[in-house]
């Protein structure tokens, strides 16, 4: 087995994640030389660092999306069904792959959304609701060096979502942050052993999600408390 694939293989078998040092060890090759390579594999989202212990990432979760594979998750399709047919609007399921959000599955009588789904199109972060809820989850590190990294016409989304981080992280809820050019929306963490793993988002108008703010994240919040008492 090659070095990249006992690294990964050895953090998917952790339950809760190992070091630098565990994987040098488990992998029988010295820090230095597996430093780069465990990087690398964080910065494009294989692997997801936190307190210095790494897990797997999303981005092998997204390969098997691409392949076809649908993966169990706590959200099926049934529950963006039950909420489109409640609030008639676009209804989506988000998740991050390093520094950008994909849409993995959708109810939406628009084309756009369907397709940027079905082809898994990359989404700007600071640009979608889903993408301040996903933010909300960076470590202080990871999204310090993100919005960092943002050109000078994003300068204003990131003070707005600064603004907003706190009660993000409180509630899980990010409604009508007005980020977007084309549309706004009201997006609900997806919750998962402590960690948020993915975004359900209301997709529709800036006027009709300003209008329904309040109902929308009402609607999303009572879906929540049914998903979150599954067994």
């Amino acid at each position: 087995m090659d070095r990249l694939a006992a690294v990964l293989e050895h953090v998917a078998r952790s339950e809760q994640g190992m070091t630098l040092t565990e994987l040098a060890r488990a992998v029988d090759a010295p820090v230095s030389s597996i430093q780069g390579l465990v990087n690398g594999l964080a910065a494009t989202g294989y692997l997801d660092e936190r307190d210095r212990r790494y897990s797997l990432g999303t981005a092998p979760y997204l390969l098997n999306l691409i392949a076809g594979r649908h993966m169990v998750t706590r959200i099926d399709h049934a529950v963006l069904e039950s909420i489109h047919a409640s609030c008639g609007l676009t209804t989506l399921l988000s998740i991050a792959v390093s520094t950008d959000v994909f849409y993995i599955d959708n109810v939406s009588r628009e084309p756009r959304y369907d397709y940027l789904a079905k082809n898994f199109i990359r989404r700007s972060l600071i640009r979608t609701s889903a993408g301040w809820v996903l933010l909300a989850d960076f470590t202080r590190r990871d999204l310090w060096t993100y919005l960092s990294s943002l050109p000078p016409e994003d300068e204003e989304r990131v003070e707005r979502f600064l603004a907003a981080l706190d009660e993000i992280r409180e509630t899980g809820v990010c409604a009508g942050p007005h980020t977007s050019e084309v549309a706004d929306g009201v997006s609900i963490a997806v919750r998962e052993s402590g960690r948020t793993t993915g975004a359900v988002s209301i997709v529709g108008s800036e006027e009709e999600i300003g209008h329904r703010r309040q109902e929308l994240t009402d609607l999303l919040v009572a879906h929540r408390e049914r998903w979150d008492s599954r067994p």
